[in-house]
């Protein structure tokens, strides 16, 4: 497979939080080559791999399907947009971004920015969400033909490849822990698996971990791996509290993790020679490893994380080779599950 064309088609499906439906799709259109039985059930796309048994535990391999984004409160007399939030926007990136306002068709839009010279000296103060509006060209009533209050709004942002192996575009988060995955699948097509495992696409991340909590109480696996991203160093951050891109990926410690799930992914990660880094955290890890450990009795939970800079802009960038050793790690591990 090419990942390049897998993690396009995947970042550039739509999927703002509670409206996954493309992206969801996209993604299943992917897991249908690997196996027949999969399927979108509550907005999570699920798909199952092997027989489940007794003798050897079931494994679930998760990433989300929604991106953040906006979400339309009002169509105002003038034609202009108000929005709300959808997760976590970096509100310090929307004005004068373009936008796509997915109503009874898509329509593009523009963030509204007043001119630095209408500023008033204000130039460092970041608007509340509810002052943002979004310009269509059309008028109250062209408008409300098409749109309507609670259509989702995502930003306009294709796909690039950057030097040096870098990707750059919107919803990385989390599409690229999808294309791992996905990458993972490629890479055990043709191997003898002793384990179960389920692939978990999972919807309304940013809401809270929505998805993934009813999806693990209907799978009750035994050990679930979270691939997510996490924060990746750039100029003027703790290099500490950051992975660093092309150096693999990052594999969770915390309290409210399994220290044997993280040992054996690190064993594994040196015996088979893929680079990675590890992510230490003191206690939750903001990802859908918390819902997953202490589904119905718990699971053995652990996050596998890939560096993101830009974290919910319209600019995230990750390096493509870490996707890969995700996957690779992924796929070594499931090998080894029994």
């Amino acid at each position: 497979m090419d990942i390049n064309i897998c993690l396009k088609e995947l970042s550039e499906a739509e999927g703002v939080s509670g409206a996954e439906d493309a992206a969801a799709q996209t993604a299943l259109e992917y897991l249908k080559q690997y196996t027949s039985d999969c399927f979108i059930k509550n907005g999570n796309v699920i798909a199952n791999f092997g027989s489940r048994n007794c003798e050897a535990p079931h494994v679930l391999i998760d990433a989300h399907i929604d991106q953040v984004g906006l979400i339309v409160t009002y169509v105002g007399e003038d034609g202009f947009l108000n929005v709300g939030n959808v997760g976590g926007i970096d509100r310090r990136l929307l004005p004068g971004q373009h936008v796509i306002i997915h109503g009874r068709k898509d329509i593009p839009g523009t963030v509204c920015s007043v001119p630095p010279h209408l500023s008033g000296g204000k130039k460092g103060e970041v608007p509340e969400i509810d002052k943002f509006t979004i310009d269509t060209g059309l008028s109250q009533q062209k408008a409300s033909e098409i749109i309507a209050p609670g259509d989702r709004i995502s930003f306009d942002v294709k796909y690039r490849e950057m030097l040096g192996g870098r990707v750059t575009c919107k919803a990385l988060d989390d599409r690229s822990g999808a294309a791992s995955i996905i990458y993972a699948l490629e890479l055990l097509k043709n191997e003898k698996i002793k384990c179960s495992f389920t692939v978990l696409f999972s919807t309304q991340e940013e809401l809270g971990e929505r998805g993934a909590k009813i999806a693990a109480y209907d799978i009750d696996p035994d050990i679930a791996l979270a691939v997510d991203v996490s924060f990746g160093y750039t100029d003027g951050e703790s290099e500490y509290e950051c992975g660093k891109l092309g150096k693999g990926p990052m594999i969770g410690i915390s309290p409210s993790l399994s220290g044997e799930i993280s040992r054996s992914l690190i064993s594994i990660a040196e015996k088979c020679g893929i680079p990675y880094q590890t992510e230490v955290m003191n206690g939750l890890t903001s990802t859908n490893a918390d819902q997953f450990s202490v589904n119905r009795c718990g699971c053995k939970a652990c996050t596998v994380s890939i560096p993101l800079r830009y974290m919910h802009t319209p600019v995230e960038v990750i390096d493509i080779q870490d996707v890969k050793n995700t996957g690779k790690l992924i796929a070594e591990y499931i090998k080894e599950a029994y």
